[in-house]
C-alpha cells in the first residue's frame, strides 16, 4: 500500500489558521460508513446523532507551552527547543532548531539563566536527549518562559491561548492538542449528559507523532514515535460495560482510537493500563473497541488519513474529503469536523 494513495489537493487558504468564533458552531460533516452518505451540520447538532447509553471517550490532555526559546553559551546563537516528554526526572526527549548547531555537551541557557539545559544524547527520529537544571518548579518555570507549540500551517497566534486546548484539558504533558476535543463547549457536554449520553476519560500526551511526516513510500514501512497513556480502570470498566450492553462507544479523536485500540485485548476486553504505544492503524486493521469516531480532516499522506480511512474506507474518506475542499469547509488543528458513524 502506498503512502501516495492518500493524497488529495488542499488549497492553501482552507487551511484554518483561527478557531471558529464559539466552539461548537464548526462545521460538521456526518459520513455514515456503510453506504458513504455525507450530511452537512453543525457541530452543536451532533447531539441528534447520539443516542440515549452511547459513551463519548475523550482525552483529558492538556498542552504543555512546550516551545523554548534559548541561547548557546558558547555563542549567543538562538536555539529553539520543543519538549516532547520526560524520560526521567529532569531529562527531556527534545526537538531543536537548528539542529546542526546542537550536539552533545550543548548547554543552552533560557530566561537568562532562570533554565539551564545540556545535551546529553541524540534520538532514534532526530531529536535530543536534554538534561535541565534549574531552582524552584519546573512546572511554573516552563509557564513563564514557554510557549504553545502551535503546528507549522498555522501563522496567527490565538488571542485566547486557551482555545488550543479542550474545555476539559487537565494532565499536562501534550505537545498539540487532541483537536477533535476542541469543538466541544461545557453547555454541549451538559446536554448530552441530560439526553443520557455518558463521557469518560482517558489521556494521551500527543508527541512527536503529530509533527513527524511519512517518508517511506510504503505505508507498511513507516514507524510511528512512541507516546504515552492512561486508561483508568473506571474508564476500562465503563467502556466494557457499555459494549457488553451493546451501547456505542464513539471515539473523540484519533488519539482516544489508538489508546483504546492499542490496549484491548483481541475480544476488545479493556483493562486498566498505562504506558507507552506506537500503534499505527492503517487500512486493514480490524477494529475492537469504538464503534464511531469524531476526528478532524487532516494532513494528506498523514497517519491520522491513514487512521480514518481504515475506520471508514479510503474510498469514502476521499470522496468527503474531496466534498469538504469544493464545500470550503476548513481543515486541520482549528478547522472543522467529522462524524464517522
Amino acid at each position: 500500500m502506498k503512502v501516495d494513495d492518500f493524497s488529495y489537493e488542499l488549497p492553501e487558504e482552507l487551511i484554518a489558521q483561527k478557531p471558529a468564533e464559539y466552539r461548537d458552531e464548526s462545521r460538521l460533516m456526518i459520513l455514515h460508513r456503510e453506504s458513504g452518505k455525507i450530511e452537512e451540520k453543525k457541530f452543536r447538532d451532533i447531539i441528534d446523532y447520539l443516542n440515549e447509553g452511547d459513551l463519548l471517550v475523550l482525552n483529558n490532555s492538556k498542552v504543555l507551552p512546550a516551545r523554548l526559546f534559548g541561547r548557546k553559551f558558547s555563542t549567543g546563537t538562538q536555539i529553539e527547543v520543543l519538549l516532547l516528554n520526560e524520560k526521567e526526572k529532569d531529562i527531556w526527549e527534545v526537538l531543536v532548531r537548528p539542529g546542526r548547531r546542537v550536539k552533545i555537551g550543548t548547554e543552552i541557557s533560557f530566561g537568562d539563566g532562570r533554565l539551564l539545559g545540556k545535551t546529553l544524547d541524540y534520538t532514534e527520529f532526530g531529536g535530543r536527549l536534554m538534561k535541565f537544571s534549574y531552582s524552584g518548579n519546573f512546572d511554573e518555570i516552563i509557564d513563564e518562559l514557554g510557549e504553545l507549540p502551535l503546528p507549522p500551517y498555522i501563522h496567527e497566534k490565538p488571542a485566547d491561548p486557551g482555545r488550543y486546548q479542550t474545555v476539559y484539558a487537565k494532565e499536562r504533558g501534550s505537545v498539540a492538542a487532541p483537536t477533535a476535543g476542541l469543538h466541544f463547549t461545557p453547555e454541549l457536554l451538559r446536554k448530552l449528559e441530560e439526553k443520557g449520553i455518558g463521557t469518560a476519560y482517558l489521556t494521551l500526551h500527543v508527541g512527536l507523532g503529530t509533527f513527524r511526516p511519512v517518508k517511506a513510500e510504503h505505508v507498511e514501512e513507516h514507524q510511528m514515535h512512541a507516546e504515552y497513556y492512561e486508561l483508568s480502570q473506571q474508564t476500562a470498566e465503563l467502556i466494557n460495560q457499555k459494549k457488553a450492553e451493546g451501547k456505542r462507544v464513539i471515539a473523540v479523536g484519533t488519539t482516544v482510537t489508538r489508546t483504546l485500540e492499542a490496549i484491548a485485548s483481541e475480544k476488545g476486553i479493556l483493562t486498566a493500563s498505562k504506558g507507552w504505544t506506537d500503534i499505527f492503524i492503517f487500512p486493514g486493521y480490524e477494529f475492537k473497541v469504538i464503534d464511531a469516531l469524531v476526528t478532524n480532516f487532516h494532513l494528506p499522506r498523514s497517519t491520522l488519513l491513514m487512521l480514518v480511512s481504515a475506520f471508514a474506507g479510503r474510498e469514502k474518506i476521499l470522496k468527503a474529503y474531496q466534498q469538504a475542499v469544493e464545500k470550503k469547509y476548513h481543515f486541520f488543528s482549528f478547522g472543522d469536523a467529522m462524524f464517522i458513524i
